[in-house]
């Protein structure tokens, strides 16, 4: 078994209210930033041990759409390293 970590990044889909963004960029406009748009996101790491990559990304995947993931508001990404 090799150590990996996978990096979960979670966030909204496109359409969906994301008042912690609104609430921050609001923030940075009043501090005199000029934005377009501003998204939130939460990011996870996971350490864990697996056979390969592929094996730990299955293994992340599975635990963002069990948990750390509401499929039907959330898009995800997963990318794995080797430790």
């Amino acid at each position: 078994m090799t150590a990996y970590t996978a990096t979960v990044t979670v966030r909204l889909k496109a359409g969906v209210l994301d008042p912690e963004a609104e609430t921050t960029q609001r923030a940075l406009e009043r501090l005199g930033f000029e934005l377009a748009d501003l998204r939130s996101a939460d990011r996870f790491e996971l350490d864990l041990e697996a056979d390969s990559a592929d094996a730990a990304r299955d293994r992340a995947e599975e635990m963002t759409e069990r948990l750390l993931a509401n499929p039907t508001i959330h898009d995800y990404e997963v990318d794995v390293a080797e430790r």
